[in-house]
């Protein structure tokens, strides 16, 4: 089984709002998935995702693939995680 970690589409027309999953590459978006990893709200300022980081790690230890948008906001993550004393 190949798995991704991708989005989730949920919310109404014009209010997107994300799930951020793992689940079989061969699901649809809307389809079953494996578990539920965080969520991401591209119209809300300020913080707009939150994302399990251990539970990424882990499906990608697997040998699971990570959807653009998804390495974007696991390199914020990380960005966000580290000191900002190199000033």
């Amino acid at each position: 089984m190949a798995v991704i970690v991708r989005l989730r589409r949920m919310g109404g027309n014009k209010k997107p709002f994300f799930r951020v999953v793992a689940t079989d590459s061969r699901r649809p978006n809307e389809g079953r998935f494996l578990e539920a990893l965080g969520w991401y709200d591209p119209k809300k300022k300020g913080t707009n995702f939150e994302l399990k980081a251990d539970r990424v790690e882990y499906w990608v230890s697997k040998g699971a693939r990570l959807s653009d948008t998804v390495r974007s906001l696991m390199r914020k993550l990380r960005k966000a995680a580290t000191p900002a004393a190199q000033a």
